[in-house]
């Protein structure tokens, strides 16, 4: 392929939609006003933007969502002003998600992307997972109306309760809420120090919870 059929291939989409996918690995947000999004997500960006740290309710810009290595926070920044931002992160899946005013989903802190502003957000850490994760497993509660921009490690699938999860490959769950309990056919193995030792059971007959096929956290304690 030649240098212009590789860039009429591979142009970015003219579009005016919130958010949109330029490819599986690639969110264009169409910035109006304001955006959140995960720091250090940005690849390009067109038109007059801005890019500041979000300071949480704890104070500082290092509250929104906790690293499970180090305990520490991960800086969430606001977008502003006009034009479009490219958004990615680390090669992961993008998903796209549009929620109503009665939607919400509850997603592990790690996978979260952007959202619009007028997404309510609460942040909340899982601390009975602390002996697995330093610093607990931390979770953001989403709810709508708007966009909401997830990542999974390749594609994800989704379950119905009642269903039991690893904790390291549960990426966002609504309608239902885990119990976090050890897992006791794992519980005795040798040297077993991952999630696998716990796991995430969601009961009832509602709702649905999306794994994806990495243990995102494995071998973090």
């Amino acid at each position: 392929m030649d240098i212009d059929q590789f860039a009429s291939e591979h142009v970015t989409t003219e579009t005016d939609a919130p958010f949109q996918l330029e490819n599986s690995y690639t969110l264009d947000v169409t910035v109006d006003g304001s955006v959140l999004a995960k720091a250090g997500s940005m690849i390009a960006y067109t038109g007059d933007l801005s890019f500041t740290g979000k300071a949480s309710a704890e104070g500082g810009i290092t509250g929104f969502i906790k690293q499970a290595a180090t305990g520490e926070g991960t800086p969430v920044m606001s977008i502003e002003g006009q034009g479009h931002v490219y958004l990615a992160d680390s090669e992961k899946k993008v998903q796209l998600l549009e929620l109503d005013a009665k939607d919400s989903i509850t997603v592990n802190g790690e996978d979260v992307l952007a959202f619009e502003p007028g997404v309510s957000y609460e942040i909340s850490s899982m601390d009975t997972l602390a002996g697995s994760f330093a610093g607990g497993f931390t979770n953001v509660y989403l709810e709508g109306p708007g966009y909401v921009a997830i990542t999974t490690h390749a594609d994800p699938i989704v379950l119905e309760p009642p269903v039991s999860t690893d904790p390291s490959a549960t990426v966002a769950w609504s309608g239902a809420s885990p119990n976090v309990q050890v897992n006791k056919n794992l519980s005795d193995m040798i040297g077993q120090e991952s999630g696998e030792r716990f796991q995430m059971n969601f009961d009832g007959d509602s709702g649905y919870v999306v794994v994806q096929p990495y243990e995102e956290h494995a071998g973090e304690n």
